[in-house]
């Protein structure tokens, strides 16, 4: 299927010069034209960052499209807030978003930090550091890495060095990035976490040591476990035990006397009781616990989602204060006590939106309510969660708007719906795209190539080639006469790239009917 969108913020590649009425124009948001420039592209990288090309080179422009920068290459490699990486016919350089000069346009690499960029050429790599504006070399290796604590590993012969550190020779057995920002480095003397700046803040000594999540780590040390948190200037040990703790998956378990006690998050103790028989995870933040009697409950980062008093056999997480649960091979839900509010008929279900949600008993889904009343009958291969009373259900490849009840909110099934974030359905039939409001309603007809929605009231519109602006009640901002179309948010300006000549475009009608400044229909 053809991609619904196209990327604003992307490389426009077009035609000659504006000779030739190739140039662009600048319009604010009240659609009054402000000014005209004649580049061949230009790039909306971020806020206020703009180049342009022509000509006579690649710039780095004003917000009025003046060249400031001559960027001196043939385009924009890519663009990684604050850095702008330039081609050119010798390689990559780099200029920050301000403008200033980093690194030349002869590296085969570039990866960025937010104050310094990592450069190489065969197989010798540079540093430059911004706040100096010096450039240093690394040397040659094997291998280097700019992590994301902003430090760099250089690999060689098997070792690993931090040529940023205070110590550039010092060889150490492994040094791992991770999710955290802190290096996990390995030494023969034992494992150790190092900060930013190339130093520890957890002396090489531990036997065995891996993280869990974000600034948090998981360790063993002779005969005890540890629970250990990263900070800039000396770790902390959060919790510690002699008794054995086992790390299964995201799950850390202390065992005392060979029992199960206790369930331990990041820093500490999540759960401690006696009588845990099993402890499963069944969603990022939810744990079924099994405890004697066979009673089951579902825990949660902040407690007991349901009280351990049910008899059911899985539990998962729930919305809107009903959890779905199995039993005997059949599911329902209980509440926060743990008790079955919908019995265990059912051989599948979803989880409640609105107070509805979808069951099956065969390969179909249908709908219920919060007290498992069969709202429509089982017929859809598949049903989304319920949204401002609508539901995206799909059957023999097409898609549908349903309400609760199963009755179509929109009269036909379409090739693919999308529920977007701003609240519309963005919509496909036969090849053509158009836009639903959150009732269903159309916005903009199924007749365009591409719609892009960049607020509640401004959709790209692409069409024959063409592009234009529209608004929420259906008028027009900008007429399907342009080749390209971008928006500036930050300065609240609508840049548009003109035609060669100018083409007879067929009308498309709206199917809003609110007048406004601008003429119906693109």
């Amino acid at each position: 299927m053809r991609n619904l969108f196209y990327i604003v913020l992307a490389s426009f590649p077009f035609l000659a010069s504006p000779s030739l009425g190739q140039s662009w124009e600048v319009y604010d948001f009240g659609g009054s034209l402000q000014t005209r420039a004649g580049y061949k592209e230009i790039n909306l990288l971020g806020e206020s960052v703009i180049t342009g090309k022509n000509a006579e080179g690649l710039y780095l422009l004003s917000p009025d499209l003046r060249p400031v920068v001559d960027l001196l290459g043939q385009e924009v490699f890519q663009y990684l807030k604050p850095w702008i990486l330039v081609k050119g016919p010798k390689g990559i350089g780099a200029f920050h978003e301000y403008g200033q000069p980093a690194l030349p346009l002869e590296y085969d690499e570039i990866t960025t930090f937010t104050n310094r960029l990592l450069a190489r050429k065969g197989t010798d790599y540079w540093i430059y550091e911004k706040s100096t504006g010096k450039t240093k070399w690394l040397g040659a290796a094997e291998e280097a890495k700019l992590t994301r604590n902003g430090q760099v590993i250089l690999k060689n012969q098997g070792s690993y060095y931090l040529p940023l550190s205070s110590n550039p020779e010092k060889p150490f057995e492994l040094l791992i990035e991770n999710q955290g920002n802190f290096l996990l480095a390995k030494e023969a003397t034992g494992f150790g976490l190092i900060n930013q700046f190339g130093e520890y803040v957890l002396d090489p000594v531990l036997d065995q040591l891996e993280p869990t999540q974000g600034d948090n780590y998981f360790g063993f040390d002779e005969n005890q476990y540890l629970l250990i948190r990263g900070f800039e200037a000396s770790a902390q040990v959060r919790y510690n035990s002699y008794h054995k703790i086992t790390k299964e998956g995201d799950l850390l378990l202390e065992f005392i006397h060979g029992k199960l006690r206790r369930v331990l998050q990041e820093e500490g103790i999540l759960l401690d009781a006696v009588g845990m028989e099993a402890v499963k995870l069944v969603g990022p933040n939810a744990i079924n616990i099994r405890f004697r009697e066979n009673k089951l409950g579902l825990h949660g980062k902040q407690g007991w989602l349901v009280a351990p008093n049910s008899d059911a056999e899985w539990i998962g997480d729930g919305k809107e204060g009903l959890f779905p649960a199995l039993k005997n091979g059949k599911y329902g839900y209980v509440n926060k006590e743990g008790k079955w509010v919908i019995p265990p008929t059912f051989l599948e279900v979803g989880a409640f939106s609105e107070k509805v949600s979808s069951y099956r008993n065969a390969a179909n889904w249908g709908t219920i309510n919060s007290e498992g009343k069969i709202l429509s009958e089982a017929k859809w291969e598949k049903i989304t969660d319920f949204s401002a009373g609508l539901a995206i259900a799909n059957s023999a490849g097409k898609d549908y708007l349903i309400y609760p009840s199963g009755e179509l909110a929109y009269p036909e099934g379409l090739d693919k719906i999308l529920r977007l974030n701003e609240g519309f359905y963005l919509v496909e039939n036969n090849s053509k795209t158009g836009l639903l409001n959150s009732l269903g309603k159309p916005i903009l007809p199924i007749a365009f190539d591409q719609i892009q929605v960049e607020n509640k009231d401004f959709f790209i519109v692409v069409k024959d080639g063409l592009s234009g602006v529209m608004r929420a009640n259906g008028d027009v901002f900008l007429p399907l006469n342009y080749s390209q179309v971008a928006i500036d948010w930050n300065e609240q300006k609508v840049f548009v790239k003109g035609q060669e000549q100018a083409i007879e475009k067929t009308e498309v009608s709206p199917t809003s009917t609110t007048q406004g400044k601008r003429k119906k229909g693109v």
